[in-house]
């Protein structure tokens, strides 16, 4: 009951922040950003799923549905002149959530998976094989600064899509196209052995280079991909493996043996207190992945539970800021609230608190075969 309270309260203050559910407002719209809306309702529909809390659902369908642009394909016309395949995919996989997790869907309107499906297909069809024999590209047009980066966090989500309707639809088309998204990037972003995930690499030298930086979201990407294409095909050592050296990397590095080892940190950011709002967000991307790993791959809970477990008694900790006592800062290893605060500090904290109450829920993602939310 305390996990939940603690998880209705950052909800409630990561959804004070939304306006776009008020009057001459914009749905689905965050200010200054747009990826994180997709993620905020990612993660509040999650948060229904454990909770059994609809308060936010109206706001959140209509966010999900406002956004999905004339295409179903969540590529807004206000946006699509500088959005990056990877804002694009933080949409996708909401919608590949709320199909997985059986929330609502309004008559009339399109399937969940249908949406998760068009933003698949357009994605798979700037698949570049002119250059790195192979790869997403990280932004979509010539004249943005990113168009010769192909980055982890593009393939990733990408891979993590494919696998997670491969398990859903149980079509070959995605089956296939998961084995070419890792194929590629564990020749490129990927070091397989090591399992490090490089951050980034480049076309104009055929990406024979890589930017390291270690973000907690490209690992969380290849992981629960992996994990989803485990729970596919019941289990292959390609699979596991992949799955196994990508957990046991990330539990390494971002779950500091000097804060006790179980709990989790963005360490590129939190100690120089440098984080950016797109940063802050992806521990709580790390959460969900790990989560749904552990419902897809169950033999990994025993080393995720106690990390999610760890995580969330930190962030509550760290959830005691402000006039409220409630608001929620950065870094979960500290004791005391470290005097920060923002939409992005409460998504993430709602996602480890929402992750922790995955052990009360006994029944497994949804397959289009035994989908319960309607049309789909």
């Amino acid at each position: 009951e305390s996990i939940k309270n603690a998880a209705a309260t950052a909800a409630f203050n990561a959804m004070s922040y939304y306006t776009g559910n008020q009057t001459g407002q914009i749905p689905g719209k965050i200010n200054h950003t747009w990826w994180e809306g997709g993620v905020l309702f990612d993660t509040m529909i999650r948060y229904w799923y454990f909770t059994d809390d609809a308060s936010n659902n109206a706001a959140v369908s209509q966010g999900m549905y406002h956004q999905r642009g004339a295409g179903n394909d969540y590529m807004p016309s206000n946006w699509s002149s500088y959005i990056a395949n990877d804002d694009q995919m933080a949409w996708g996989l909401a919608a590949m959530t709320a199909a997985e997790l059986n929330y609502p869907e309004d008559a009339g309107m399109p399937s969940w998976v249908d949406l998760a499906e068009r933003v698949f297909d357009v994605q798979a069809a700037r698949w570049d094989n002119n250059t790195c024999s192979g790869g997403l590209r990280w932004q979509l047009w010539p004249y943005q600064a990113g168009y010769a980066m192909k980055n982890a966090m593009s393939n990733g989500g990408l891979f993590q899509l494919a696998a997670r309707l491969a398990r859903y639809t149980n079509n070959q088309t995605y089956v296939d196209w998961a084995n070419t998204i890792w194929d590629w990037s564990t020749s490129h972003l990927v070091q397989e052995g090591s399992w490090n995930v490089a951050d980034s690499t480049n076309t104009e030298n055929d990406c024979t280079t890589l930017g390291n930086n270690q973000w907690s979201y490209n690992y969380a990407v290849f992981l629960s991909g992996a994990a989803y294409m485990y729970n596919y095909t019941n289990g292959e050592t390609k699979w596991k493996s992949g799955l196994d050296g990508l957990l046991n990397t990330t539990f390494g590095e971002f779950f500091p043996h000097k804060y006790g080892g179980e709990i989790m940190s963005e360490i590129l950011c939190e100690p120089t207190e440098v984080c950016n709002d797109d940063e802050i967000i992806f521990k709580g991307l790390l959460a969900e992945s790990l989560t749904f790993t552990s419902m897809v791959a169950p033999y990994t809970s025993s080393d995720i539970l106690p990390r999610l477990q760890g995580s969330a008694v930190g962030a509550a900790k760290q959830c005691s800021g402000g006039s409220s006592k409630t608001t929620c800062g950065q870094r979960w290893y500290q004791s005391t609230w470290d005097g920060t605060e923002g939409i992005e500090e409460e998504i993430s904290a709602t996602s480890i608190f929402t992750s922790n109450l995955v052990v009360y829920k006994h029944q497994s993602l949804a397959t289009k075969a035994t989908a319960t939310n309607g049309t789909s």
